[in-house]
Order: structure tokens, then sequence, then C-alpha cells
């Protein structure tokens, strides 16, 4: 190998040393975990199970009833995930959609406003948690201003279906500065030509909405929803910061269990952890070749015309 062929090993190593220290050795360890047993933290403690712990996390008696499940707050966390994940793909869509076609108008100071819609991305979730449970907590903000004008103090952090609500407000306002910025990307995309033969035709809003901007904006659109998915499936931190998987499991999501499951619990179950990250890694797997899938037959449409 002469020096030429060389070189470019000098500044990929140090790299490629990181990656796999801190990227393949934690899923190998992770595999080896999820076939074994015992609370044993040790590698050499703990006996083979073979399949035992996933088998364990997925015996029900019936999917669709959590208490026959042996691992109940596990499938909670699973419909709890999946209900979550179905309300942010469609309420992000919504959203974003709506914020990218005002935003796409010739509004006063739309830089501006394009920048404050898309601020909120660039906070740490940490951050954009913490600051929101100062706002919702029983002598937040929030309460402050309703005893203001005579109102009682709610508990919103408390309270099943208000906590999960606002775990779902949080984290769509979070990030919908970068799914609005995606459809905003399409909407530009659309050539304007096609938005002045609907005004010549007296065509309405609503069916130039319909019959243009909706169908040519689809791919972004679905882009959006697979990224949506995506991220909703691994949700974790704002869940941590602002409820901690409660009241009770109503803000158990699948990651919140992992973490409880090998970290938080009296007894750490590390083998049924790490198998449940092994089924999440699978669900993570099949929204990836989603979203592929779809890029894919994007960008085969895009060369057709």
């Amino acid at each position: 190998m002469n020096t030429s062929t060389r070189t470019p090993w000098y500044f990929l190593t140090p790299n490629l040393v990181i990656f796999g220290v801190f990227t393949f050795l934690p899923i190998a360890i992770n595999f080896f975990y999820a076939f074994t047993g015992g609370v044993q933290l040790f590698p050499q403690d703990r006996p083979y199970v073979g399949m035992e712990n996933i088998s364990t996390l997925l015996d029900c008696g019936n999917y669709w009833d959590i208490a026959t499940c042996k691992k109940d707050l596990f499938w909670r966390a699973i419909w709890n995930t999946a209900y979550f994940s179905v309300l942010q793909v469609v309420l992000m869509i919504l959203f974003s959609l709506i914020t990218a076609i005002v935003l796409n108008r010739k509004i006063i100071g739309r830089g501006f406003w394009r920048g404050v819609f898309f601020y909120p991305v660039l906070l740490s979730p940490v951050v954009v948690s913490l600051i929101w449970k100062w706002i919702l907590q029983r002598e937040g903000l929030l309460n402050g201003v309703s005893v203001a004008i005579g109102g009682q103090p709610t508990l919103w952090l408390g309270d099943a279906h208000w906590a999960f609500f606002w775990v779902s407000f949080v984290s769509i306002w979070s990030q919908m500065g970068f799914y609005t910025l995606i459809l905003l990307s399409g909407l530009q995309a659309i050539p304007g030509d096609l938005y002045e033969a609907a005004q010549m035709d007296r065509a309405s809003p609503w069916r130039t909405l319909w019959r243009i901007t909706l169908p040519l904006l689809m791919p972004n659109m679905i882009v959006v929803g697979v990224l949506g998915a995506i991220r909703a499936v691994q949700t974790f931190d704002n869940v941590f910061v602002l409820t901690g998987g409660g009241p009770g499991s109503a803000t158990m999501f699948v990651v919140q269990y992992i973490y409880q499951t090998g970290f938080q619990d009296q007894v750490r179950l590390y083998g049924e952890a790490a198998a449940g990250s092994l089924l999440l890694a699978v669900a993570l797997i099949i929204l990836t070749l989603v979203q592929l899938r779809v890029s894919k037959a994007n960008s085969a449409g895009e060369r057709a015309k």
C-alpha cells in the first residue's frame, strides 16, 4: 500500500475508532444482553437464555387486551406509542401544511415569521420540556394566569388525559418548524403558472388547494409523515422531563419503558430492556425502509416528469 493509498486512512481511522466504540460496540453489547438473563450487570455473570426475554415481552393471551399480557406495562407503552404516533403524524402534517401555506404568501415580515416558527427546532428538547414544565406545573405560569382571571389551578401534568395532551402538544410545537420547512420547499417548487391558470379559470381557493397544491405537495407530505412517525416512535426526552411516564402509565412510551426497566426500577432487568430495544429497532428499520421506498419513488417520479 503506497502513501497515496494510506493517506485517506490516516484521516478516517480516528473517526472509525470513535464510531466503533460508541456505536457498534454498544449495539453488540445490547444483542448480548437481549439473549441473557438475570439481574447481574457484568456479562460473565449473565446466563444465556436464548429467546426467553423476547418471548416474555410478546407473551399475550389477547393483544387487544393488555390485561392478558405477561408484561402489560410493555404493551401499554406500545399502545400509547402507537396512538401518540398516529396523533402526532396527523396533527403535524395538518399544522405544518397550514403554516407553510401562510408563510409562502407575501405577508409582512415573512422572513421573520419563518425564523420564529423554526426557532424551537434549534433548542434542545430538554430545554423545551423544562420551559413547558415550568409553565404547566401546579404553581406555574398557566395556573397563575388561570387564578388571576378567577379560575382554579389545574394539575395539567397530574391528570392522565391532560398529561397526554400536553406531551403531544409540546412535541408538535417543538418539531413543527422542521416539517414546515420541508413543506415550504415543496410549495416553492410548484410552478406559478398553474396558479395563474387557475385564476384565469376562476377556480376558488379551496378548489386550487385540492386540485393543485395538495396533489403536487403529496411527496413532501409523505416524507413528513414518515419522518414524523420515526421521531414519534423514538420519543423519550420530552416525556421523561415533563411526566416521567406518568401519571400512572398514561404517558408511558416504549423508550421510556426500556429506560425504566433497565435503569430505573429497583430490580433492573437488563435482558428485557435490551430485548425491548431490539423490537423497537425492528419497527424503526421498517419505517426507515418505507422512507427509502418513498424517496426512491419520488425520485423516479421526478425523473419521469
